[in-house]
């Protein structure tokens, strides 16, 4: 077994703000297994709110080289688990390689990554697509230039509820709403009352990931469904969302992989909460691998190669009434002709 990987800029078609942050370039990581004229994928992007840079995630793929070139390892779950020693404190760099191992493992098994879970594609929940934070004259031709039936709002500023007033006069398609942390207790309990008569289905991750008590108040007193995603990154945290929110976001990249991600679906289901898989800007590398174990969720947010100026690859293809996979096996998502040099295969 072959590792490589390298650092690739991912052009936005605009700037993407939300509570936190800005930037107009993603810069992600590509990991590639190669073994006997088979090869899988895996990507993570960077992320300085979690402190993951280009450099440390790297550093730590580095560092699993001869766990994973001495092939003492037969499925992506037993190299997930040799790994977590030295991936403890990168989920990122460790959802890169668990992704990869996923699709050389499923292209040797002859199947897609849906078809060896058993899942069915066409039980697939519509994507949103995401509108970053702007004026709102720009939010508003975003959304022109994109017309979708479901959109995700990022909100966070002083007149949110001023935005989704004026956004709804623009388009009747349903609305989610994303304050990435910015609110308190009350302006969420608040603001839901009159969300909820604007069509909007859900608002994610209204306070912030610590406000417990808060939480506790939002979830009681709601006019919709809350979803925890900053609340809810590893595995140990779904359990503790249980009561506080309707259901989970889980960040692939946050979590670690497709391996972890998985779990944290499953149990979430055991808990009678709704399930939703996100993505963190990613290329058409890490979207296709989304949309594999989309069939196991309620909602899906995987619009992340539809907001680059230029991907990196081809993969999945997403319109508003089909889900198109590659017909190559595993994961199938394939990088564009000379884009990057894998470090590894000089």
């Amino acid at each position: 077994m072959k590792l490589s990987f390298s650092v690739l800029d991912l052009p936005l078609k605009h700037t993407f703000t939300i509570a936190h942050q800005s930037r107009d370039v993603q810069d992600t990581i590509i990991v590639k297994l190669e073994e006997n004229g088979y090869f899988g994928l895996g990507e993570t992007t960077t992320n300085p709110f979690y402190g993951m840079t280009a450099e440390n995630i790297c550093n730590k793929l580095e560092s699993a080289t001869d766990l994973v070139e001495k092939g003492g390892w037969h499925s992506p779950e037993e190299l997930w688990d040799l790994g977590k020693g030295i991936f403890e404190d990168n989920p990122f760099a460790q959802c890169a390689l668990d992704m990869a191992a996923w699709d050389i493992f499923t292209k040797k098994q002859g199947k897609k990554l849906y078809e060896y879970l058993g899942l069915n594609p066409k039980n697939i929940p519509l994507t949103n697509f995401t509108i970053g934070i702007d004026s709102i004259e720009k939010m508003v031709a975003k959304m022109k230039e994109v017309d979708w039936p479901l959109y995700k709002i990022k909100l966070g500023t002083e007149h949110d509820l001023e935005i989704i007033r004026e956004l709804r006069k623009h388009t009747s398609s349903t609305f989610r709403i994303d304050a990435n942390c910015a609110w308190t207790a009350e302006q969420a309990i608040r603001y839901s009352e009159e969300l909820a008569k604007l069509n909007v289905e859900f608002m994610e991750q209204p306070l912030g990931k610590d406000d417990l008590e808060g939480m506790k108040e939002v979830y009681q007193y709601s006019k919709l469904p809350v979803i925890a995603d900053e609340s809810c990154i590893v595995e140990s945290d779904v359990k503790k969302c249980h009561g506080l929110f309707h259901g989970i976001n889980v960040k692939l990249v946050k979590a670690g992989g497709i391996t972890p991600g998985l779990r944290m679906i499953h149990e979430a289901k055991s808990l009678g909460m709704k399930t939703m898989v996100g993505c963190m800007t990613e290329s058409s590398v890490g979207i296709t691998a989304i949309a594999h174990i989309a069939p196991l969720l309620d909602y899906v947010d995987m619009d992340g190669a539809m907001l680059l100026s230029k991907d990196i690859a081809i993969g999945v293809e997403i319109s508003p009434g089909e889900v198109r996979f590659p017909e190559s096996k595993g994961i199938g998502a394939v990088l564009l002709d000379k884009l990057c040099r894998m470090k590894g295969d000089e």
